[in-house]
C-alpha cells in the first residue's frame, strides 16, 4: 500500500511560491535598470547580513567555498601551512586549504559531530598557520576553546559557518566568533539564493579591505589594479533575492527549531537525538540523528514516502583525493563510525505538522516492529 503522505527531503519550490511577488517585484527592478554587477542591492545585503551577524563588516562572493579559499588566501595560508579541520565535513572544507597551496589536517569530532579541540591541539605543529572548525548541521562548534588553542599557538581561526546562518554560541552568532566567518547561499541551506552565493563576515578592517579588493580581480577602481585577485561576486539579482529572505530568516529559523524539537522530544530512547547545550542554539540546518540499523531504516522510512539522506557517507580522509595525505582508516574513529550510523532527516521551515507527524510515525514504526 502507498503512504497517504510523501515528505521529501527538501522542498525548495513552497518558499518561493510564498515570497514569489516580492522576488518577482525585484528581479524587475533592476532588470529594468540594468544594475547586476556590485550595485545597491549587493550593498544593502551585506549591511544587513553583517547587522544580523553582530560584525562589522561583510563581503559577498561567488559561493560559499569562494568565500573560505579568499579568506584563506587574504590571512597570508599557502604552501609549507597547515590548516586543521574536521573530516566529517562536505569536501570543500578540506579541498579550499589544498587550493591555496597548505595541507589539510584532521582532527577528530566529538559525539555532536564538531571538531574536538582537545584532538585540534594535538594536531598543532610548527607549520600550523590556522584552524577551520565546521558549524556542522548548524550547530556551533566549542569555539572558546578553540580560540584558546589559537591565541595560544597565534593561529587564525576560520569559521566554516556555511550551515549555520543564525546558529548561536553563549549568545553570539555564528560568524562572529573567529577571525572570520564564511558562508554558503547555496540552494539547500537555511538563507540561500536561486544558486550558488557565499558570504564573509569580519571585525577585521584590514582583512576587510583586502576581500574587497580580491573578489573583484584586485581592482582598486574601474582602471587601477593593485594585487592579483579573483572574480568572485555575488550578482546584484541574488543579493536582492537574499535580502528579501533575511525578513523571514527568524521566523524560518524558529521554525526549524520547533520541528527538531518535536522530533528529539518524540524519538528520544529510539535513536540518539541532537539537543542543544544550554550556550548553543542551533539552527538545524540538517536534522541528524544516530542508529546502528541506519540503512534498515533509511528503506523502511523511503517506503513510507520519507526521503532522507546521509550527510556525509565517507569521511573526507577516506576519499581518494587525500590518498597521498597519509591517513588510513582507523585515523580517526568518531568520524568513522558516525558515517555509519547518521541519517538526515526532513527539516525545512515550509514542512507541515502533519508531515513532520508521519516522519515520527514512520520512525516509531519501524521500531515497533513494523519494519
Amino acid at each position: 500500500m502507498k503512504p497517504s503522505v510523501k515528505v521529501p527531503f527538501v522542498n525548495l519550490g513552497l518558499q518561493y511560491q510564498n515570497i514569489r511577488t516580492e522576488i518577482l517585484a525585484k528581479f524587475d527592478d533592476i532588470s529594468s535598470r540594468g544594475a547586476y554587477i556590485l550595485n545597491e542591492d549587493v550593498t544593502a545585503f551585506e549591511e544587513n547580513f553583517a547587522a544580523y551577524c553582530g560584525v562589522k563588516y561583510a563581503v559577498s562572493v561567488g559561493n560559499g567555498s569562494d568565500a573560505l579559499v579568499l579568506c584563506l588566501h587574504a590571512l597570508g595560508v599557502g604552501p609549507g601551512d597547515e590548516v586543521i579541520t574536521a573530516p566529517n565535513s562536505f569536501i570543500a572544507s578540506a579541498w579550499v586549504i589544498a587550493r591555496v597551496g597548505a595541507k589539510p589536517v584532521f582532527a577528530d569530532v566529538r559525539a555532536d559531530y564538531n571538531i574536538d579541540p582537545a584532538k585540534v591541539r594535538e594536531a598543532v605543529t610548527p607549520r600550523t598557520k590556522a584552524i577551520l572548525p565546521v558549524h556542522l548541521t548548524g550547530r556551533p562548534a566549542a569555539m572558546d576553546e578553540l580560540t584558546e588553542i589559537a591565541q595560544k599557538f597565534s593561529l587564525f581561526v576560520l569559521e566554516d559557518a556555511a550551515q549555520a546562518i543564525g546558529a548561536k554560541y553563549y549568545g553570539r552568532q555564528a560568524g562572529s566568533l573567529g577571525d572570520a566567518g564564511c558562508f554558503s547561499l547555496h540552494p539547500l541551506k537555511n538563507l540561500h539564493v536561486h544558486g550558488d552565493g557565499g558570504m564573509i563576515t569580519t571585525n577585521n578592517q584590514e582583512l576587510f579591505n583586502k576581500l574587497v579588493l580580491l573578489r573583484n580581480h584586485g581592482l582598486k577602481n574601474r582602471d587601477e589594479c593593485v594585487l592579483w585577485g579573483f572574480n568572485s561576486r555575488l550578482d546584484g539579482i541574488q543579493a536582492a533575492i537574499a535580502n528579501i529572505k533575511m525578513k523571514y530568516l527568524g521566523e524560518w529559523t524558529r521554525r526549524f527549531r520547533a520541528i527538531a524539537e518535536r522530533y528529539t522530544q518524540a524519538l528520544r530512547g529510539l535513536l540518539n537525538v541532537p539537543s542543544d547545550l544550554p550556550h548553543e542554539e542551533s539552527v538545524y540546518h540538517r536534522y541528524v540523528v544516530r542508529s546502528d540499523r541506519r540503512d534498515a531504516l533509511q528503506a523502511h522510512l523511503a517506503e513510507q514516502g520519507v526521503e532522507t539522506k546521509v550527510n556525509y557517507p565517507i569521511p573526507i580522509h577516506l576519499q581518494e583525493v587525500c590518498h597521498g595525505l597519509g591517513y588510513q582508516r582507523g585515523d580517526f574513529p568518531i568520524a568513522e563510525q558516525l558515517a555509519g550510523e547518521i541519517l538526515s532527516l526532513p527539516i525545512y521551515a515550509e514542512m507541515d505538522d502533519g508531515q513532520v507527524d508521519w516522519v515520527i510515525e514512520a520512525v516509531k514504526n519501524f521500531h515497533s516492529g513494523g519494519a
